[in-house]
């Protein structure tokens, strides 16, 4: 399909005006192209060419309007930090309007009605690198927003006391509700809002709860089950979001608004990648914790349309649910049945955890390599890149019992390693690689890091020491909310 034959849908006018603001974007002085993703194209069936024409650029750039849009941003409140903002919103981000269900919105677009102090640009690096993880996260099997194209340009704006170049991101998501929506209309005591905002998360998110009795508790019973999933599958792989408000959380079960977030290199439980959390509130090991909180304040804000109690009872399988997927997860990247141990081999994993901590081992490169594990008598493929190779090499004493009462072979663990444990993770310091070159104009890096997000289970010869440990100085980094 080439770009002027897409026609937008904007179904969120049927709200009443207090839902949004309806604005223009602002343009970017010179916008360039920096890259496009082809995957994204294909979810709303634009053709690659197109991507190359002016219009395109402009498009993102928001001084081309598409049939049927309306660009518009949308107000909600949250709890940052735990402590409750009863205005927030789209202070940079202007949705354009839906194609083939997936909701366009440019991240960077300039200011809106909810920028507040902010300047309603976003720069170059935190940017590219929202454009490439959400790839690298769809790719890994977690739920994510998407996104279809970045631009460079020669707008600048002031961050961390710098002068940086301003880019957009064109975001893609089946919703871009969040649990925040609620809370600024439970605030006011709007009722009526709160049950059109709800029949709109079912329509958009869980349209087979639509003619259901009880469609609000069930609406509420199916975020619960896919937030748990998510969380899980955010610990398995070491992920850490750093800013998990309630502003960020979506009411269709997704990662969205990747803000200061990191991959672990190391593993550390309490690691926290968000130089701005002092207390640690959304650091690793906490993260199922405050999404359960974040779920609780969502069903604080839906009394008024459901049965409490019943909201509360149903939170209650928040924990053991993501306890079930993490554990069939973990049992998976070390090539194990979670089925065949009547406590899922959580002794083994949490003594995985602690010797990997213990042995300050790149936590990532550790999964791929025992996918490749050949023999226990030869263990220095993994024990050599260790810092402190005693509480790994522990770790494998106890794991090779468990081997032979599985009655597992190298051979079948590794093909079940092979699918959930890939070659690449994207590491903030390889990321910031190709971040330093877009400075300087050359955008290949986040063209190459595309490529291996997409495909991080693929061999990319060429990008062979993308896979290496994590050299110790970049270990863990935190990164500050314009990252």
């Amino acid at each position: 399909m080439k770009l002027d034959q897409i026609k937008l849908d904007v179904d969120y006018f049927e709200f009443d005006e207090k839902f949004y603001q309806k604005l223009k974007p602002t343009p970017l002085s010179n916008p360039k192209l920096i890259s496009f993703n082809k995957q994204a194209c294909n979810l709303i069936g634009l053709d690659y060419a197109e991507c190359e024409t002016k219009d395109f650029l402009d498009f993102i750039n928001g001084s081309l309007t598409l049939k049927g849009s309306v660009p518009y941003s949308m107000v909600y409140a949250g709890h940052q930090f735990g402590y409750f903002v009863p205005q927030l919103g789209d202070g940079r981000a202007i949705n354009l309007g839906s194609v083939n269900g997936w909701h366009l919105q440019t991240k960077g677009s300039g200011l809106t009605r909810y920028s507040r102090s902010g300047d309603g640009r976003a720069v170059l690096r935190s940017s590219i690198r929202e454009y490439l993880m959400s790839e690298a996260m769809h790719a890994l099997g977690i739920s994510t927003t998407r996104a279809l194209a970045i631009i460079d340009s020669d707008t600048f704006a002031h961050r961390d006391w710098e002068e940086e170049s301003c880019s957009i991101v064109m975001r893609m998501s089946p919703s871009w509700i969040r649990v925040g929506t609620f809370e600024f209309f439970a605030r006011t005591k709007n009722k009526q809002a709160i049950f059109q905002l709800a029949d709109y998360v079912i329509k958009q998110s869980y349209p087979h709860l639509e003619n259901e009795e009880n469609k609000y508790e069930k609406m509420f019973y199916s975020l619960v089950d896919k937030t748990a999933e998510l969380l899980a599958l955010w610990q398995t792989y070491g992920f850490q979001h750093g800013v998990m408000n309630t502003d960020n959380f979506s009411m269709a079960g997704l990662t969205i608004d990747y803000g200061p977030y990191a991959f672990m290199d190391y593993f550390e439980k309490n690691a926290i990648c968000n130089h701005t959390d002092g207390e640690g509130r959304y650091s690793y090991n906490n993260q199922p914790y405050v999404a359960r909180w974040n779920l609780m304040v969502l069903a604080d804000t839906l009394k008024g349309i459901c049965d409490e109690n019943k909201l509360m009872s149903y939170l209650n399988t928040f924990l053991p649910q993501h306890e079930n997927v993490y554990l069939k997860m973990m049992n998976k990247r070390i090539g194990l049945d979670a089925t065949k141990s009547g406590n899922s081999n959580l002794h083994l994993i949490l003594e995985l955890l602690g010797s990997l901590e213990a042995s300050k081992m790149d936590y990532n490169v550790f999964f791929y390599r025992l996918t490749n594990l050949k023999s226990f008598d030869d263990l220095s493929s993994i024990l050599d890149i260790a810092v402190f190779q005693e509480p790994l090499r522990k770790w494998f004493e106890s794991y090779e019992k468990v081997c032979e009462e599985q009655d597992t072979s190298f051979e079948t663990r590794s093909e079940i390693m092979k699918k959930v444990n890939p070659k690449y993770i994207l590491k903030n310091y390889i990321i910031q690689e190709a971040i330093e070159k877009a400075h300087e104009g050359d955008y290949s890096g986040v063209v190459d890091l595309l490529k291996i997000a997409q495909n991080p289970f693929d061999e990319h010869i060429k990008f062979e020491r993308y896979a290496q440990v994590t050299p110790m100085k970049f270990s863990n980094m935190k990164l500050s909310c314009s990252s």
